[in-house]
């Protein structure tokens, strides 16, 4: 139980910021995570987008949401990205 209250603490104000820009391996989910940061980090010029973002311009809500946070898990996991809390 413990661990759930830190995980949704991590999550509610944090920030990803894309290290590695590969999706080798990688799901169609995750695929359009790492683009989207890309054109993120390209067109604004800034690291990091919060999450909270990011679930607002993808438009998630209930069992697609947490699709999403596992796949944001997945890549944290690969290196590919950095979760970042604020």
């Amino acid at each position: 139980m413990e661990k759930q209250k830190r995980e949704k603490g991590k999550f509610r104000r944090a920030m990803v910021v894309l290290i590695r820009n590969t999706t080798w391996r990688c799901g169609k989910l995750e695929r359009l995570i790492v683009k989207h940061l890309r054109k993120e980090s390209v067109g604004l010029g800034r690291p990091g987008t919060p999450l909270t973002d990011m679930l607002q311009s993808f438009k998630l809500s209930g069992k697609k949401r947490n699709e999403f946070l596992d796949a944001i898990k997945r890549l944290e996991r690969r290196n590919i990205i950095k979760i970042l809390s604020v």
